[in-house]
């Protein structure tokens, strides 16, 4: 049994979606919100969390190896750029080791405009 081909997972990320995560994750920071801060702050305008990316990755891991993923998967990922609402982004997964059973996939998101926003690997073991 060899790994399997890890399907990208394309979003739309809205502003609105973003305000909705800062409630669920508890992060009142204004740079990812519709503030004055987040205007004149680094980016010009609200950023995306990062963990919106993140759980990307972890969506197309989870659809190719479910319960699996859930029990051994692991990343290390460091993020590039800031995803700038609204903004279409798409997770990326290439094999890039297999070895009795455990896959390492190199992982990428990237925005509408080619720009990679986060980069990074994860491993699963898989049989």
């Amino acid at each position: 049994m060899s790994a399997p081909a890890v399907a990208p997972i394309t979003r739309r990320i809205e502003q609105a979606q973003v305000d909705r995560y800062a409630v669920a994750g508890r992060d009142p920071n204004p740079i990812h919100r519709e503030t004055p801060e987040a205007y004149a702050g680094p980016f010009g305008r609200p950023a995306a969390h990062g963990m919106i990316l993140l759980a990307m990755v972890s969506e197309a891991m989870g659809a190719t190896f479910g319960l699996a993923w859930a029990e051994s998967g692991t990343f290390k990922v460091r993020w590039r750029a800031p995803a700038l609402p609204p903004v279409g982004v798409t997770a990326s997964a290439t094999l890039r080791k297999d070895v009795d059973g455990v896959a390492t996939y190199d992982v990428a998101v990237e925005d509408e405009h080619g720009e990679t926003l986060l980069t990074g690997t994860t491993t699963v073991r898989y049989a």
